[in-house]
């Protein structure tokens, strides 16, 4: 079994921001494969499905981004799955727009969301996709601004295509691992 989480933030005034690209890639997913986000639990809305053979848990965590670790380590241990069969997903401002990297571990890059994961998982191994948003256009602008701005009619449209290799990422990790999921969609 498998959790997928995609980070964001809840309610209407976030839709469609930068930080919420994680939410856009678990709509795609759930859209993919036919899963609902029928429950709440957790503090998360997430429903069940199939993928690649297995059983998972397609969630998006409603504690806002910051606190992200605490709904994923009530999901994980409710179904005691293991930490590497938790796939993260969420926005990254060092790549450029568009642009997916995926790691079997490592540090939380200045990412609250990922922060509050690996402190309350106790752990930072565990699959992740980042999926680029691109930089602030100005060095001094708000970072908190621009992850919370919505994306251009040009932005969504690359995006789109980038949720959707997301998905196709997910299940090649649970298919075939990680390492040969980077090795095919780290470019």
């Amino acid at each position: 079994m498998y959790i997928i989480a995609g980070l964001g933030n809840p309610g209407r005034d976030y839709v469609s921001t930068r930080h919420n690209i994680g939410f856009e890639a678990a709509d795609a997913i759930a859209a993919k494969y036919g899963i609902k986000f029928n429950k709440e639990k957790f503090r998360a809305v997430f429903g069940e499905g199939i993928i690649g053979g297995e059983r998972v848990i397609l969630a998006k965590p409603q504690t806002f981004m910051n606190l992200s670790g605490e709904s994923i380590r009530e999901i994980r241990d409710w179904y005691k799955i293991p930490d590497e069969h938790i796939i993260i997903i969420y926005d990254d401002i060092s790549l450029t727009l568009g642009k997916l990297r995926l790691r079997g571990k490592g540090s939380a890059g200045g990412h609250n969301g990922m922060k509050s994961i690996i402190y309350q998982l106790g752990t930072d191994v565990f699959p992740r996709i980042k999926i680029g948003i691109g930089a602030p256009p100005d060095p001094d602008c708000d970072l908190a601004d621009f992850v919370l701005g919505k994306f251009s009619k040009a932005e969504t449209e690359v995006l789109i295509q980038t949720v959707i290799k997301a998905a196709d990422a997910v299940e090649s990790i649970i298919t075939v691992g990680v390492e040969k999921t980077m090795s095919k969609f780290n470019g």
